[in-house]
């Protein structure tokens, strides 16, 4: 019985519905949809490294991103074209060596400068720390995903795509966690969706991460899950509580 308990309370709900478009069926995960989850970065995030470390306000971006195909990297380095030395730190040493880097398996990664992206601007720079794709995008009023690598704008969102081998693809939306970095992500002292100081916000994840969901899953398979979430909470059943979100701290978004 005691192991039954342990299950339980890590528990999540999940909804599953058939695509009417294409030979898909939809599973997403109704707990952290409907969770109070968002993001703290320079408000108590501890990083990703190997301890805390918040006074780096590097967030998760201490390693460099992933780039999923030739077309992200083309879009990410047609965004660095954009930038200004007032918009990005490391201007010079993006436009001399470029910003990206091969890794020893051969994957396509954001180059590292001092130890983090070369996108990150610092503590001290003049428009203060943070994602100079993100940040510039916001003061022209542009969307943060049309400029950054797919896997940031993605976090904390995960999208995983099985297929059956007769041509049916089920489709998982839910949660990033650190074992879906691998062996890397064990070694992280923190991860947000583990952290109940994350899950503050006053608004659920699916509306919050509404143009992310959109991007991630198209608008009308949006729509649906928008549907459901909207009547199951007017006729008052909530899922059950997120388990890291059991222990959160009082919001105050």
């Amino acid at each position: 019985m005691a192991g039954t308990s342990v299950a339980l309370e890590k528990a999540h709900e999940w909804i599953s519905f058939e695509d009417p478009e294409e030979e898909r069926t939809w599973i997403f995960d109704v707990t952290f949809m409907l969770s109070g989850w968002t993001c703290i970065y320079g408000q108590g995030c501890q990083g990703v490294l190997t301890e805390a470390a918040p006074e780096l306000v590097e967030g998760c971006c201490s390693y460099g991103a992933h780039f999923t195909d030739d077309e992200d990297l083309a879009r990410v380095e047609k965004a660095a074209a954009t930038l200004t030395p007032d918009d990005w730190q490391f201007h010079k040493q993006g436009h001399q060596r470029g910003i990206v880097r091969t890794n020893r398996a051969g994957e396509k990664m954001t180059r590292q400068v001092q130890d983090a992206c070369i996108f990150l601007n610092r503590p001290g720079f003049s428009t203060g720390p943070g994602c100079a794709l993100h940040s510039a995008a916001l003061r022209r009023g542009e969307r943060p995903l049309d400029l950054k690598p797919t896997v940031c704008w993605q976090l904390p969102l995960r999208r995983d795509d099985a297929e059956d081998g007769n041509g049916h693809v089920t489709t998982t939306v839910t949660e990033w966690n650190r074992r879906h970095w691998g062996a890397g992500g064990e070694e992280f002292h923190w991860w947000c969706t583990e952290a109940p100081e994350a899950f503050i916000g006053r608004e659920p994840v699916y509306v919050t991460l509404r143009e992310e969901l959109v991007e991630l899953v198209s608008a009308p398979i949006y729509a649906l899950l928008v549907s459901y979430l909207d009547e199951r909470l007017r006729n008052g059943r909530h899922p059950l509580p997120h388990p890291v979100a059991v222990a959160a701290p009082r919001r105050r978004r």
